[in-house]
């Protein structure tokens, strides 16, 4: 199977309860479109520094994580961020990545949306057992 990207919102979960408390207006909402690739085997979901600075979101601990060639490395995690993809949204915390090395979904949102990876099409869908809202599991 091939690499897998989506066009993905992440919008700065903080303005969104500014915008309940109707201390900003919905314009003011901070957030970006980008292209992420689903990497079901990561984790957590991870941005690069670009677009955690464009979001302004805040700091929340430090965390290690495994690397592909079994390395530790300790990175920044911020958030809360809201993902869209489709009619699916997810909120969660990411890891920062350098600079604007490339974003990866994780598993966490993806599982949080119920979306698949459909290996024949190579691209992300909605589940097609719960086309029009997400089902998650609870054991």
């Amino acid at each position: 199977m091939g690499l897998v990207y989506a066009d993905i919102e992440l919008i700065n979960s903080g303005d969104l309860e500014m915008v309940r408390r109707n201390v900003i207006d919905p314009e003011e909402v901070r957030h970006i479109n980008i292209n992420m690739l689903a990497d079901s085997g990561a984790y957590m979901m991870a941005i690069n520094e670009n677009i955690q600075e464009y979001l302004d979101l805040p700091f929340v601990e430090k965390r290690k994580a495994v690397m592909a060639d079994a390395t530790v490395v300790e990175y920044d995690v911020v958030g809360p961020v809201q993902v869209r993809f489709a009619n699916r949204k997810a909120v969660c915390n990411a890891f920062v990545l350098k600079g604007d090395t490339e974003p990866l979904l994780g598993a966490i949102p993806m599982e949080e949306m119920d979306v698949l990876i459909h290996p024949l099409r190579q691209e992300l869908i909605v589940n097609p057992e719960h086309p029009n809202y997400a089902v998650l599991k609870m054991k």
